[in-house]
């Protein structure tokens, strides 16, 4: 099996410090540039799951960069370069803490919550009779906490504004941003036969200057439907064939996991990792219409250290 790469430990020229997120590995070099390393680990239910994905750095941070490109029209946004398939390097910003979440149908935790009883979902009404991924009549933004540690929390927009997390001049503007955002990332979609079904955006700032930082439209921070089949699968009560992070909730929640103290994480056999990392594959050419090029993942490391040692001297 091809090695995949789950923690990155580098010094480079003016590095201030590092962050190791639950994917990415963030360099600060002098307060002015962050070197993301997009790793192959993969978290669900807020934790990282033992095992690696080969492959799958490099999927999420190329099509993050490919996003970041077509959507550059309607926000700023923090890419610099991708010297690297499993790296982008971009302005150092400050993290507005909230995530901007958009959800076009009702489905995965939105359905959880729906299902329990729950009308409301971060403060937005959502009627009854609704059944599972149904299309919302008009997309709903329902913000959650950016929590350094554990589980990020539900929040509205108004106690967002009322704890003064965003002041609400600048939220007004990232939902703005989100629902463009959004629009544009479900027509490129459509484009390739998938509907985006619900995603999240996070943003940052540079001085009075508001940033689209980190991922966009990857099957971390995304979910996708196959589009063929959506109306005969809904109506026939049917689950959607998706191309998301969800399947790999699903079989940890077949197998007794949720997140949950004194939960035991289910082995994660070659077998199981191996069609993870294919399905990630998978989407990268669905949703790129390129075909993935699976760079060798011998000597990675040390060719990533290369690249943005190159890239850095450079500038």
């Amino acid at each position: 099996m091809n090695e995949a790469i789950i923690k990155t430990d580098f010094t480079f020229p003016g590095q201030k410090d590092v962050y190791h997120g639950k994917v990415r590995d963030v360099y600060n070099i002098n307060d002015e540039l962050l070197v993301m390393v997009a790793s192959d680990r993969i978290s669900a239910f807020d934790i990282v799951l033992p095992r690696g994905i080969p492959y799958k750095g490099q999927v999420l941070n190329q099509i993050a960069s490919r996003f970041l490109d077509a959507t550059a029209d309607i926000v700023p946004n923090w890419k610099f370069a991708s010297p690297d398939p499993m790296v982008t390097i971009g302005h150092y910003c400050d993290p507005f803490p909230v995530e901007m979440i958009i959800r076009g149908y009702l489905t995965g935790s939105s359905w959880r919550t729906y299902k329990s009883g729950d009308r409301a979902i971060c403060g937005v009404p959502v009627p009854d009779g609704m059944r599972e991924h149904q299309r919302f009549p008009v997309p709903i933004v329902t913000p959650t906490t950016k929590a350094v540690e554990g589980h990020d929390e539900d929040i509205s927009r108004e106690e967002i504004i009322r704890q003064g997390l965003v002041s609400e001049e600048d939220y007004n503007k990232l939902e703005d941003y989100t629902k463009k955002l959004f629009l544009r990332g479900s027509g490129i979609a459509a484009e390739k036969g998938l509907i985006l079904v619900d995603t999240k955006y996070e943003f940052g700032k540079v001085g009075d200057r508001i940033y689209l930082i980190d991922e966009i439209h990857t099957p971390d921070s995304s979910r996708y439907f196959y589009a063929d089949k959506y109306e005969e699968r809904f109506a026939r009560g049917e689950q959607q064939k998706q191309l998301s992070k969800e399947f790999v909730r699903e079989w940890l929640m077949e197998n007794g996991f949720q997140g949950k103290d004194g939960q035991q994480i289910p082995e994660m056999t070659d077998e199981f990792v191996s069609s993870v990392s294919e399905r990630y594959i998978e989407l990268f050419e669905q949703v790129t219409s390129e075909t993935f090029n699976r760079v060798p993942t011998q000597g990675v490391l040390e060719r990533i250290e290369k690249n943005i040692n190159e890239y850095l001297a450079n500038r």
